[in-house]
């Protein structure tokens, strides 16, 4: 199984580099729908837009529909819950009666799980009883397949951030490590928001955490000729060693066909 993983977009529609997060977003699904063997999935774990606007929804649902894979999305502190819901509602995947953008997939190899740790009040995670609970849930739901818990906040100190701590309380972090340790079944837990590549452990689970796609706002340092070409995760499954997760530079060649077809110089990549 292949999962192409996206973070970070921060689509806004009123800053200077506006055109810029756009282009980023539009080259990185033009590279994920060229690479052979094909993802089976993406996976956005979060700050699709900037600012939760539903005009910033309509953007970013403009570009994952020219995605050749399914997408499951995941609500980053940037993000609005209600627009987000309502931009992405047709997708079917949401769980019903519920505040929070949680939800499992389970017609793959592997188990996808979404946690939200959106917290209203701050740009730092949150994750309650309530949502602990129904992780464990989730997970306890189906008792053979292998699991990927995918959230926003990474749960794992991270010294090379600003602040290694990515949630509003050490408990709530703790309380999100607890939960997804509830079963050996989770092999995986991915993450997004601190706008750098990095990993670690939850126990004994792998971790990792991909780089901002929004390349004016990835943070760490790159080489001159990748500092304008954003990278996203790939995270290939195998049932004999469980996942491999490579950073993927977007091609320079799909960087000038999407270019081209925005001016309108040549037909679109997109068909």
């Amino acid at each position: 199984m292949i999962i192409a993983q996206i973070s970070d977009t921060h689509i806004a529609l009123d800053t200077p580099d506006a055109d810029r997060r756009i282009s980023d977003f539009e080259r990185t699904i033009a590279d994920i729908n060229a690479l052979d063997p094909a993802a089976d999935v993406i996976v956005h774990t979060g700050d699709i837009v900037h600012n939760g606007r539903a005009d910033e929804y309509a953007v970013a649902v403009g570009i994952l529909a020219k995605a050749n894979a399914p997408v499951f999305v995941l609500a980053g502190n940037k993000d609005d819950r209600t627009n987000l819901r309502a931009a992405f509602a047709t997708r079917g995947y949401f769980a019903p009666n519920s505040e929070f953008i949680d939800y499992a997939i389970e017609e793959y190899p592997v188990r996808l799980i979404a946690v939200d740790t959106l917290n209203t009040r701050s740009n730092k995670g949150e994750f309650c009883l309530e949502r602990a609970g129904r992780l464990i849930d989730m997970i306890d739901a189906e008792a053979t397949k292998p699991i990927a818990i995918f959230a926003h906040h990474p749960p794992f100190e991270v010294p090379v951030g600003p602040d290694p701590i990515n949630f509003e309380a050490p408990e709530m972090m703790e309380r999100l490590r607890c939960a997804v340790q509830h079963s050996e079944r989770v092999i995986a837990l991915i993450s997004g928001h601190v706008h750098r590549s990095t990993a670690g452990h939850v126990g004994s689970i792998p971790a990792t955490v991909m780089p901002s796609v929004a390349t004016t706002l990835r943070k760490g340092e790159y080489p001159a000729q990748m500092k304008m070409r954003p990278v996203y995760h790939i995270h290939r499954y195998d049932p004999a060693w469980g996942f491999a997760t490579e950073a993927r530079i977007v091609a320079a060649s799909v960087e000038s066909a999407v270019t081209a077809s925005r001016s309108g110089g040549q037909r679109s990549i997109f068909g």
